[in-house]
């Protein structure tokens, strides 16, 4: 499976989403841009995508909620440490109220890895976010002996936040 993202305004977007009904899309609306998430077995109906594999995955993306996309940049080198550590992470927040839907995303062509996460709302990832599993998941960075933070990441990593509907819309 494949994710493919894009961004532009939110009216054209939209006219994407709808040109290719048929396709699974997913309109995601920021403060400033709006992404289009394509997921698919096949090729993107996008021109110039940036590109992801689906390497892990629970229930189904939908059109609602609040996404969440941890953005992690990881070395060559890094990358099998990486995907060991957070393919086990799916069950820290798989129980929790308001969660709806994950993925994690392997990089085609870039070095930045994505972690998605849905919920019902921004006020359910915050409460996530203060829990025990977030602290224990997200405090050990990693368990292989002899391997750094730094040695496998290239920068730092960043959250970038969006709805599934526009953000005037009640």
């Amino acid at each position: 499976m494949f994710l493919y993202l894009t961004s532009g305004t939110p009216d054209f977007m939209e006219k994407v989403r709808k040109k290719h009904s048929k396709e699974h899309m997913i309109v995601l609306h920021g403060s400033g841009n709006s992404l289009l998430l394509h997921e698919t077995e096949r090729k993107t109906k996008f021109a110039t995508p940036r590109k992801f594999e689906v390497i892990d995955q629970l229930n189904s993306l939908e059109q609602k909620g609040y996404f969440v996309l941890n953005n992690i940049p990881v070395t060559d080198e890094g990358r099998p440490i990486f995907e060991k550590i957070f393919l086990n992470r799916a069950s820290a927040f798989t129980q929790e109220p308001g969660f709806i839907a994950y993925r994690l995303l392997r990089p085609i062509k870039s070095d930045i890895y994505i972690v998605l996460t849905q919920w019902t709302g921004p006020h359910s990832f915050e409460a996530w976010k203060n829990t025990k599993k977030f602290t224990e998941a997200y405090s050990k960075q990693d368990a292989t002996p002899g391997v750094e933070k730094q040695n496998i990441f290239n920068a730092a990593s960043y959250i970038t936040t969006y709805s599934g509907k526009l953000l005037d819309e009640n």
